[in-house]
């Protein structure tokens, strides 16, 4: 009768690594792994999300000129009546929409062309303001708004620093 081996069966597999394996032997089947895995990955074909359309941008500067405040808007083709504006006492709400439309017949043929563009912003203010002092002025697409402070502050006077 053949005698049974009491040593374990030697495995060919590289999956898992044998409790005697060194670190090095460790790092390679990590990196072996690994790589594997990048190579599946990138057999999936590649989608793209749908993007959304770009909201405009409105540009806006606000500038602390000691007793008001004056912020200015970039609104490009919106007309004085499309702008609605609330103040509170730290805050102005700018809302503005224009639609535009163009017609061109040729012929048997009807091309229509619409635009429209709506804009809304609030911008908080640091101090309080006279809402019933406000001004607004749109000139060449830019509206400009005065907003008179309840407490002017005191503009600091600026000294001059050379840089060395």
């Amino acid at each position: 009768m053949a005698k049974k081996s009491t040593k374990p069966a030697k495995s060919t597999s590289k999956l898992a690594p044998s409790l005697g394996a060194s670190w090095t032997e460790m790092d390679r089947i990590f990196d072996n792994f690994k790589r594997d895995l990048e190579k599946s990955f990138t057999s999936f074909p590649s989608f793209t999300m749908p993007s959304f359309p770009k909201l405009p941008e409105t540009s806006c500067d606000v500038v602390d000129e000691g007793t008001h405040f004056r912020v200015s808007v970039e609104l490009p083709g919106v007309k004085k009546n499309e702008i609605e504006l609330n103040v509170t006492d730290n805050s102005i709400e700018i809302s503005a929409e224009s639609k535009q439309e163009k017609e061109q017949k040729k012929k048997n043929y009807l091309r229509k062309e619409r635009r429209e563009v709506s804009h809304h912003r609030t911008i908080p203010l640091s101090e309080k303001v006279v809402a019933g002092q406000v001004k607004a002025k749109l000139t060449d697409g830019v509206l400009t708004i005065t907003l008179p402070k309840s407490k002017p502050t005191p503009i600091s006077k600026k000294k001059a620093i050379k840089v060395q």
